[in-house]
């Protein structure tokens, strides 16, 4: 892969800061061919390591940066706004995966794992960071990075593991989903500080957090009265596309709209989802949408690679903040494992269940480093609890699980239909046999 950049390398035009457009535009469709072949083959060879395909294509941004090829620069205007979509586009399939009603029948279990699982690491990064000599956002942006659960990546594990369609597996499913609803409101709260808002105070931060909630209740109500109809019209079109186009317009539609209203873009491309979540035609949105994100997503994520300065990770300073992060992640979604003692399931399983961060953490880091609340020193020890704490858990599941035995097959097992699993991971799951899942 490194000769393969280094020959991209060596044939990328010399542009410069007085470089004409459309050496510019050569110099972008250069860095995209890198991305999507990087991408894809060290994805594959993720997955065949048995480890997230996402990790394969942080990897092959981190090849292609500045730090060791030099072809993607994640500062260009271009490349930062296909990224943003990538990161729209993702928390929309998200969304469009995520069942309000769940959270109601998963119970007190998963709710009590979630707001654990979000107060202990947030408050354990918090303390570490300025522990380590941090400023107060800056140490806000580790903490917050510290706080979700990478839904996609838990449940692939688990269905990987046949463990999904059981008690400890919709425990975890339904803390995650609700993780990433605080998230949210969390990555809003953080979004504003860092962006120049005001200091840290009850009254911003319950303003804030106010806002994100408002707009997501007013959205699912309202966009759910209007889209039903809406989408009936829409699907009576015969353009090839028009379901998934339309879908995404509406995304984007309240994307912007969470924008004007001062909350962050991912909101409304969340909540967008979740209004559509109901629609008939939901699996039709999902497909045309995992298509379009197999193009910008993958740019997404090898643009936060990018982004990490291995100099600057080399510095011990950022190395202890990394330690101190990974060590905080792991102890703070495990002890939210067994937060609820009376459940009777596996509770370490739970919460290792809950320690991935994966894209979820990245958009955290990705939006402190942007807005120049943090370093380049800073992002690559968050980058590193990102990546120890999606690499240890795959490993750390199927050892525990392998002590008793594999669970049935459920629904999740059975090839992708183009949702997130397969936005997650990059790649269509090839046919296999499946047994029919169990009767819940």
């Amino acid at each position: 892969m490194i000769a393969l950049g280094a020959l991209l390398a060596a044939a990328a035009p010399e542009t410069g800061n007085s470089a004409g457009g459309g050496e510019h535009i050569a110099a972008i469709l250069l860095a995209l061919v890198a991305v999507f072949v990087a991408t894809k083959l060290l994805g594959e060879i993720a997955q065949r390591l048995g480890q997230p395909a996402v990790l394969g294509e942080l990897i092959a941004g981190v090849l292609l940066g500045g730090s060791v090829l030099g072809l993607l620069d994640p500062a260009d205007p271009v490349i930062a706004t296909m990224a943003e979509i990538g990161v729209l586009v993702l928390l929309f399939t998200i969304g469009l995966e995520t069942e309000l009603a769940a959270l109601v029948r998963v119970g007190s279990e998963a709710t009590t794992v979630a707001v654990a699982g979000v107060i202990l690491p947030f408050g354990l990064g918090y303390l570490a960071a300025t522990a380590l000599g941090l400023a107060q956002v800056p140490a806000l942006v580790c903490g917050a990075a510290l706080c979700a659960t990478s839904v996609g990546i838990s449940a692939r594990v688990l269905s990987e593991l046949g463990w999904l369609d059981t008690n400890e597996g919709r425990v975890v499913l339904g803390a995650a989903v609700i993780d990433d609803i605080i998230g949210l409101i969390i990555l809003a709260v953080v979004a504003s500080l860092v962006g120049g808002g005001p200091s840290p105070s009850v009254g911003s931060v319950a303003r804030i957090a106010g806002v994100a909630v408002a707009f997501v209740a007013v959205a699912v109500l309202v966009g759910s009265s209007i889209a039903r109809p809406v989408f009936a019209v829409v699907e009576r079109i015969r353009a090839a596309g028009a379901l998934g186009l339309f879908g995404l317009a509406f995304a984007f539609l309240l994307a912007w709209l969470a924008a004007r209203f001062g909350s962050a873009m991912i909101v409304g491309a969340f909540a967008a989802g979740l209004v559509l979540y109901r629609l008939p035609q939901r699996e039709q949105i999902e497909r045309a949408t995992t298509a379009i994100g197999h193009f910008f997503v993958p740019i997404f994520f090898a643009a936060v690679g990018a982004a990490v300065n291995l100099r600057a990770l080399a510095d011990p300073r950022s190395l202890a903040l990394g330690g101190a992060l990974i060590v905080c992640g792991i102890a703070g979604k495990i002890a939210a494992g067994y937060a609820p003692w009376w459940f009777s399931g596996r509770k370490l399983l739970v919460g290792i269940a809950m320690m991935p961060r994966g894209e979820v953490g990245l958009i955290f880091a990705q939006m402190g480093l942007a807005a120049g609340a943090i370093s380049a020193g800073e992002y690559g020890a968050i980058m590193l609890m990102v990546l120890a704490t999606t690499f240890v858990t795959p490993i750390s599941l199927a050892r525990l699980t392998s002590r008793g035995g594999r669970r049935q097959p459920s629904e999740a097992d059975r090839p992708g239909d183009g949702g997130l699993d397969d936005l997650v991971a990059g790649t269509s799951q090839s046919p296999r046999s499946a047994s029919p899942p169990p009767s819940s």
